[in-house]
């Protein structure tokens, strides 16, 4: 036989259950799997779960650290090694249990860009009684919906806009008069890393191409 057909291939080996603690692991779980003296199985199990944390440092911060490799070992040894873990035997029908699907919120957000958590601070505000814990609320969310509206839409936002948004997300229920409370344009853009000269930039380019487009437009027509 020749040095290549000697060699052994990843595909031809078999597939291992957990791979992020590499073959030589894996064989040494075989190995204990084919031991018949229980009490040097028990040996070995424990010189790989200390292989397996030396392995895995980053386990140790986990909650349950050694439940969690005792539990790895089990199912590297798909279920068939016996011996004497100090922790309770996985089940292998419960671990092999697809998870339950996580319930996803079907509401319809009004107004894309400021969220559905704005939409629930809008109807807390609504629920709440006329005074100061009630305005203070309102503002807060005001303040909210102008950062998050630039944040999506760099561009500037007359403050009459915020008025019109809050009454149509609150269903009329809110109406604010002053806005003077609002931080400004130029402050959030700042905030954001837009400054006030690259936003007229941007806008100054997108009339720019306009322009360009519909006199390439008109020269066509000609």
């Amino acid at each position: 036989m020749s040095e290549i057909d000697s060699l052994e291939y990843n595909t031809a080996r078999p597939k291992m259950l957990i791979p992020e603690y590499g073959r030589n692991v894996q064989k040494m779980v075989d190995h204990a799997v084919s031991l018949e003296d229980r009490e040097e199985r028990n040996k070995v199990a424990q010189a790989i779960i200390k292989v397996m944390g030396e392995l895995k440092p980053e386990l140790r911060d986990a909650e349950e650290y050694k439940p969690k490799l005792w539990t790895h070992l089990f199912i590297m040894s798909n279920f068939e090694l016996d011996v004497d873990s100090p922790y309770p035997l996985p089940s292998k029908e419960v671990l092999n249990e697809k998870p339950s699907k996580v319930a996803y919120p079907q509401s319809r957000i009004k107004i894309g860009h400021y969220g559905k958590n704005v939409e629930l601070l809008i109807a807390k505000a609504c629920e709440m009684e006329e005074g100061d814990e009630r305005e203070a609320l309102v503002k807060t969310v005001a303040c909210m919906m102008k950062q998050f509206y630039l944040t999506f839409n760099s561009t500037s936002i007359e403050d009459d806009m915020i008025i019109d948004h809050l009454a149509k997300l609150s269903d009329g229920k809110i109406q604010l008069n002053d806005v003077s409370f609002l931080p400004s344009t130029g402050s959030i853009l700042k905030a954001n890393g837009v400054s006030k000269n690259s936003n007229n930039n941007k806008k100054s380019n997108n009339k720019n191409r306009n322009n360009k487009n519909r006199n390439k437009n008109n020269r066509k027509r000609y």
